[in-house]
């Protein structure tokens, strides 16, 4: 049993470990993003100002591409402009454009102007590592073929390449970084005014406390099936347990170090859609394992050679544990996002190895402790192997099932979700019924219980789902009589839109007068968290309840025009979503900004900064 399970864990970190490995050699072009102009270079190669003749060239840097379909020509002062082919390009799957082509390394152009003494040159480009710049416009005067940067223009809309939403491109020396939560904002924020003595130990405590947890837990079987596989004495269990610990806490040291050598660029690609839809669609493979419906194995050779290595010899026990180590830091590291995202981040911006290296060294090592002392514990306390272990294959299964769409929640359409819920319920309702049929009468009452009313709820789902609803806590919520806007005017935060950074102070001045506390989000059409943000949080009952009597400020910036450009850099704003809090006296309470995805939970802890002492009804 042991080894079946070691060899099922090898296959399923194998396939993450290639994910993985292929993502970072995407990425590995550069510590930051370049500024537009250095990763998309216009020349002109030739121009001819009395026949109007332009010959542009595109130098495109690697790890970088140009929308093909997004290129556009204007002529200054009426005229006319004829625009030559462009190349076919490569056809990629785009979230925002749908089906179009891209331009890689080098572009050439060629363009007829007539009666007009410049033209304006409009393009849009994206990084493979996430980050999609916003529409760049060039103007170039035919007397002198000079090429001159104008505002940035919108009316291509913003696209999003790789998934990411458009950021405000800051200059070439700054890092394009964002946060991926309010909790990774607060942890991010006091690793930097922390010493590294302090800060080793609390990671450690911080990897202890994540053992417990489901994303970890699964190590725990995984631990005991290698060493109750065998008949070891306490002393050699420590040894095979720490054999276990020590590489897994080496692989996210390792993955500290690669953290600050890549930069802002890991950032953008944990919040890459498709890294979040193949981790989630990941997670439900891995739970069809676990239910016995098909058996991950390595070749048979290979196999073979690590049946050799694990039963041959002591070395080859120790060589096989940790590997096991290695291989399980890469199956439960991606679940971690909240600490380990904060970590990397931090990484990411100060570029030093050794402090990445040793954060997640300790934190590697504090979720070792639990795990060596059940492992050596184990080899005399912890039942053998037998019918229990299929039960924990089974629960484990469930909660990976659950993690894997929790995970793309966020990335497909809320009714689909809510189905998937319903399956999962009913699914989980018949198992604990069959279940049942084999317990003690004591025991067969609760689980058939248990088993119909989840069974029930999940097939609610299905049919609110089937209808349209979103919410699985109350999936029937369609069929039930709804306010018309005038009786219920607060299903949903009702927010001003504001354009402009005159604007928003000149609102903030007004709420100041008023006694009034402010609450400013930032948001866009091609951002996926802030469709999550607005079925989900803004709705909740708790957040319309304790944003009463607070000003609502909303500025969007799909456009990503120079006003929003603006108002982004006034604000240290790196994009959406974003909210900002501020109190009656117009001051900006920082520790209450949320950046990244956030909960109701999380956004309720930031209104409360601004409304407990101001008497706001909660």
């Amino acid at each position: 049993m042991g080894m079946r399970c070691s060899r099922q864990l090898l296959k399923q970190s194998s396939r993450l470990c290639l994910l993985l490995l292929l993502t970072l050699a995407g990425l590995a072009h550069g510590d930051d993003f370049l500024a537009p102009e250095q990763a998309f270079r216009l020349q002109v190669l030739e121009q001819d100002a009395e026949t109007g003749r332009l010959l542009l060239h595109f130098d495109i840097a690697d790890g970088y591409y140009l929308y093909r379909d997004q290129f556009a020509a204007r002529p200054t002062a009426g005229g006319t402009v004829e625009a030559g082919e462009l190349p076919a390009g490569e056809m990629i799957e785009d979230m925002t454009f749908g089906p179009t082509s891209i331009l890689r390394n080098a572009v050439q152009w060629e363009l007829q102007s007539r009666d007009s003494t410049a033209v304006d040159i409009v393009w849009q480009g994206c990084a493979d590592g996430g980050l999609c710049y916003p529409p760049q416009q060039h103007r170039i005067e035919f007397a002198s073929a000079k090429i001159a940067t104008t505002t940035t223009t919108t009316a291509s809309g913003s696209g999003s390449g790789s998934g990411s939403g458009n950021l405000s491109v800051a200059p070439a020396a700054q890092p394009l970084t964002t946060l991926a939560s309010a909790s990774e904002s607060r942890l991010f924020d006091w690793l930097q005014n922390s010493s590294l003595l302090l800060t080793l130990p609390v990671f450690f405590l911080l990897g202890v406390a994540l053992t417990f947890t489901p994303c970890v837990l699964p190590m725990v079987p995984i631990l005991s099936s290698l060493i109750l596989g065998r008949q070891v004495s306490t002393g050699q269990a420590l040894r095979l347990t720490t054999a276990f610990v020590l590489p897994m806490a080496a692989t996210y040291a390792l993955l500290g170090a690669v953290a600050a050598l890549l930069g802002a660029q890991l950032q953008a690609t944990l919040q890459n859609i498709w890294v979040i839809g193949t981790l989630g669609g990941l997670f439900l493979v891995l739970a069809l394992a676990m239910f016995g419906i098909f058996t991950l194995q390595l070749p048979s050779g290979l196999r073979t050679r690590l049946d050799e290595l694990s039963r041959g010899t002591q070395g080859g026990t120790y060589i096989g544990a940790a590997l096991l180590g290695v291989l399980s830091a890469l199956l439960v590291g991606p679940c971690m996002t909240a600490p380990l995202a904060a970590v990397l981040l931090y990484v990411a911006q100060t570029g030093d190895v050794s402090i990445g290296t040793g954060l997640l060294f300790s934190m590697g090592l504090g979720m070792g402790l639990p795990l060596m002392v059940i492992g050596t514990l184990g080899a005399r306390y912890l039942p053998r192997p037998g019918p229990w272990m299929d039960l924990v294959k089974g629960a484990f299964g469930f909660a990976l099932l659950a993690t894997g769409i929790w995970m793309l929640e966020r990335v497909l359409p809320a009714p689909l979700v809510l189905a998937l819920w319903g399956v999962l319920l009913l699914a989980l309702g018949l198992s604990l019924a069959h279940l049942a049929t084999t317990r003690r009468p004591s025991s067969m009452l609760l689980l058939r219980t248990l088993g119909v009313a989840l069974g029930i709820w999940g097939g609610a789902q299905l049919l609110g789902a089937s209808a349209g609803a979103v919410d699985p806590l109350r999936p029937l919520s369609w069929a039930q009589p709804s306010a018309s806007p005038a009786d219920d005017p607060a299903g949903s935060l009702q927010f001003e839109p504001v354009t402009s950074l005159p604007q928003l102070q000149q609102r903030l001045q007004l709420a100041q007068t008023q006694g009034q506390a402010v609450m400013v989000d930032f948001t866009a059409d091609w951002c996926v968290y802030c469709k999550v943000i607005e079925r989900d949080v803004y709705t909740a009952d708790s957040v319309l309840r304790s944003t009463n009597g607070i000003t609502l400020l909303q500025v969007d910036v799909t456009d990503h025009s120079a006003e929003q450009r603006a108002l982004m850099r006034h604000f240290q704003i790196a994009g959406p979503p974003t909210v900002m809090v501020f109190n009656p006296q117009g001051q900006e309470q920082r520790q209450a900004r949320l950046v990244g995805a956030f909960d109701e939970q999380k956004l309720l802890d930031s209104l409360a900064l601004i409304t407990e002492f101001q008497g706001y009804s909660q």
